[in-house]
C-alpha cells in the first residue's frame, strides 16, 4: 500500500519497526533512520523482512528533507526526542508528507511540554493538504482514544476523567527509567497541573497520591498525580469535562532515589561548569543510567493503563473504566522490548496505519480524540493491545 519512514531507533523505534513489519499489506517498504546507524542496523537484523536503514540528524531539516525526498514515504513516524518534533514537522511540510508522533514538543532548555508550538502548525499543514497526528502513543494516544470511545458509546457528557498509568513491572535494578531517562525525569519533576472548574490548577509534583487496585490480579499500587499532555487537548476538545487528572504509579525505591538525585542537583537542566566545560546534570545522569532498551530481558510483571470516566447517559449518572493490561515478558518474546516501549510503539504504528488506509483523514494538525475511535479501538485488539471495559456504576 505504501512506504513508512521511522525516525528514532530507541526502545520505541524498535517496537514500531517490528510492528510495521508485521503488516506488509499496509507498510510495503520501511526505512528506519537515526543519528546512530548501528542502532538501526541492530533492529533491522531482528526483523525477518528487509528494511532500509539510514543515518539522519533529526535536528537538521535539510538532512531530513533529503532523506524524505530520496525514500518518498507516505507517512513519517517520529519516535525521536520531543525536542525534535518541530524540525521533523518542518521537513514533512517541505516534502508534503503526513506526520505522526507520540509526544508533544518541549524545548531543550525548559521543562515545559505543551501543544502550543505544534498547534501553531495547523494552517500550514492544512494549506499543504497533509495531516499531522499528534501523540499517537499510549498516554497520550490510546488514553485519548479511550476517552473518545467512552463519549461515543457510553456517555452523553463526560464530567470527570482520571487517566491511570500503572507499571507493575520489576527489572531488579537499583534505579532505572522505563523510557528515555532525560524525558522521564523532566516530566515527573515538573509542576503538577490538573483541570478543574474551567482552569488548570498547579500543585507540587506528586504531592497527591492514593491507592489503586488494578483489575485481573495485577495488584494494588500507590499512584501519584502528575501533569500529562493529553489533559491539555482532551479538555479543549471535550469541553464538558469539569475535572481531569493524570495518575502514575511509582515504587518507594524509585521515589527515594529520585529525591536524592534532586537534592544533589543531578536532575537540573541548568548548565554547570565542570573541568572548564558546560555540562547539563540531567544529560550526564542519563549517560550513567541503564539504557531503557536494555531492560527488556530483565523486566517481569504487567502494566495496567486506562481511563475512569464519570458523566451522564440518558439523564442518569454513569461511571465507566476502560483499560489495557500488557505483560512485559510477552512483549520481549515478541519484539525484544519491555511493555513501556511496546505500549507506545504499537499505537504509533496504528496511527500511521489509520492514515495509510484512509480510515482517518484530515488536512491540518489533529489530536487523537478528534478522530473516530472505532477503527483504532478495533486495531488495538488485533495488534497486541486488547482492551476491556467495566461499568462501575
Amino acid at each position: 500500500m505504501g512506504k513508512v519512514l521511522i525516525i528514532g531507533a530507541g526502545g520505541v523505534g524498535q517496537v514500531v519497526a517490528h510492528k510495521c513489519a508485521q503488516v506488509p499489506e499496509v507498510f510495503e517498504e520501511i526505512c528506519l533512520a537515526s543519528r546512530t546507524l548501528s542502532k538501526c542496523e541492530n533492529i533491522a537484523s531482528q526483523i525477518k523482512r528487509p528494511i532500509r536503514t539510514e543515518r539522519v540528524d533529526a535536528d537538521n531539516v535539510p538532512e531530513l528533507v533529503a532523506l524524505i525526498k530520496d525514500f518518498k514515504p507516505d507517512v513519517v513516524i517520529n519516535v525521536a526526542l520531543p525536542y525534535q518534533d518541530l524540525t521533523i514537522m518542518d521537513a514533512c511540510l517541505e516534502t508534503g508528507v503526513h506526520y505522526v508522533d507520540t509526544a508533544n514538543y518541549e524545548p531543550r532548555d525548559e521543562a515545559k511540554f505543551c501543544y502550543k508550538w505544534q498547534w501553531e502548525y495547523q494552517d500550514r499543514f492544512k494549506k499543504a493538504g497533509i495531516m499531522a497526528l499528534l501523540g499517537s502513543g499510549f498516554d497520550p494516544g490510546v488514553t485519548n482514544v479511550f476517552t473518545a470511545h467512552a463519549l461515543k458509546h457510553h456517555f452523553d457528557e463526560i464530567h470527570e476523567l482520571d487517566i491511570i498509568d500503572v507499571n507493575g513491572g520489576n527489572h531488579g535494578l537499583k534505579f532505572a527509567t522505563n523510557f528515555n531517562p532525560e524525558i522521564n525525569i523532566r516530566e515527573i519533576t515538573a509542576e503538577c497541573k490538573h483541570w478543574e472548574d474551567g482552569k488548570f490548577i498547579e500543585t507540587p509534583p506528586m504531592s497527591m497520591s492514593k491507592k489503586f487496585e488494578c483489575p485481573e490480579n495485577v495488584g494494588t499500587y500507590n499512584i501519584y498525580r502528575l501533569y500529562h499532555e493529553e489533559l491539555e487537548s482532551l479538555v479543549k476538545h471535550i469541553p464538558t469535562i469539569k475535572k481531569a487528572q493524570f495518575w502514575m504509579s511509582f515504587s518507594e525505591n524509585y521515589l527515594k532515589h529520585l529525591e536524592v538525585l534532586q537534592n544533589v542537583g543531578m536532575t537540573s537542566i541548568e548548565p554547570v561548569k565542570f573541568q572548564g566545560m558546560d555540562i547539563i546534570p540531567l544529560e550526564f545522569l542519563k549517560a550513567l543510567l541503564p539504557d531503557p532498551a536494555s531492560l527488556g530481558p530483565l523486566t517481569k510483571g504487567k502494566t495496567c493503563i486506562g481511563c475512569v470516566c464519570k458523566g451522564v447517559k440518558d439523564g442518569k449518572p454513569k461511571e465507566y473504566y476502560v483499560y489495557n493490561i500488557c505483560d512485559h515478558e510477552e512483549c520481549y518474546a515478541e519484539v525484544k522490548s519491555q511493555a513501556i516501549s511496546y505500549t507506545t510503539g504499537v499505537p504509533a504504528m496504528i496511527g500511521a496505519m489509520m492514515i495509510m488506509t484512509g480510515k482517518w483523514k484530515g488536512d491540518g494538525v489533529f489530536n487523537m480524540e478528534q478522530m473516530d475511535p472505532d477503527p483504532f479501538m478495533a486495531a488495538l485488539n488485533v495488534h497486541g493491545l486488547p482492551w476491556k471495559e467495566i461499568i462501575l456504576k
